[in-house]
This record gives structure tokens, sequence and C-alpha cells, in this order.
């Protein structure tokens, strides 16, 4: 675990944020939730809808691709405080196994954050046993303070 890493938000203060600076990932219903905040960690919840699932029974890439994003800049956010340009330059995923539609959990871990740039690295679980489902890896460019 990254205990280097303080967070300076709490679940609290990262769903508000989401709420009212992004609304929009909200239009479908509350789908995506901030669960735990710890030291170069935050966890998020997202239940999907019927519009995020592909014929065959899976929730789609571009929402767990979702996923990981939202989650790694809330894990940016967690750490640097509410700065809402801070803004993904790249983020790569693998697509482990089909996920059952259901509720997916994605578990970020902070790598570096410097002044500059953050990498994070994102792991996304479904089903009751957690099955790892995707992992990527993303990096955020931090505006100047």
């Amino acid at each position: 675990m990254a205990t280097h890493f303080t967070p300076v938000m709490t679940v609290e203060d990262l769903n508000r944020f989401l709420e009212t600076d992004f609304p929009e990932i909200h239009t479908d219903g509350k789908l995506f939730e901030v669960t735990v905040v710890g030291p170069g960690t935050v966890s998020m919840r997202l239940s999907p809808s019927q519009k995020h699932l592909r014929p065959g029974g899976t929730v789609s890439g571009p929402t767990m691709f979702a996923l990981a994003d939202v989650t790694a800049y809330c894990a940016v956010l967690a750490h640097i405080g509410p700065v809402a340009l801070a803004v993904t330059t790249n983020l790569n995923i693998n697509f482990l196994r089909k996920p059952e539609p259901g509720p997916l959990a994605c578990d970020c871990r902070l790598l570096k954050l410097g002044k500059r740039l953050a990498v994070i690295e994102a792991s996304i679980s479904a089903g009751t046993e957690g099955d790892l489902v995707a992992h990527a890896t993303a990096t955020y460019s931090i505006p100047p303070r």
C-alpha cells in the first residue's frame, strides 16, 4: 500500500465534487460512487444500467474504461484536492475476462504523484468472488497550483 500519500479529500468530499462539478456522470442515475479513500488509494463502485451492457450478457468495454478513468481521476483529486482541470493524458486498459451484468468495483493505487504528473494503477473486479476483469494504468496532468 502507498502509505506515503496522504489523502486531503474524504469519500463524501469526492462524491459531492462529482455531483456538483461533473453532474453528467449521473444523468442515468447515480451509477458511480466513491466507496473508499485511503493513503494512496481510492475505490469506486459502478452499478451499470441496461444501456451499459453488450449483447451476450457483459458489461461493455467503454463502461469499464470510464470506470477506470473516473476512479483514477478521483484518486488524484483525493490527494491534491478539488482541482477540476487535472486531465487524463494517457490510459491503457487490458480487458481480462467478460464480466457478468452487475456491479463492478475499481480499486486505484497511486504509483507516482508529482507536481505535474500522476501515474495510477486501476484494477476492476466483478462478481461475488471479486474476479479481476480489467487492469489499467493512467497518467494525469496536474495544472500548476
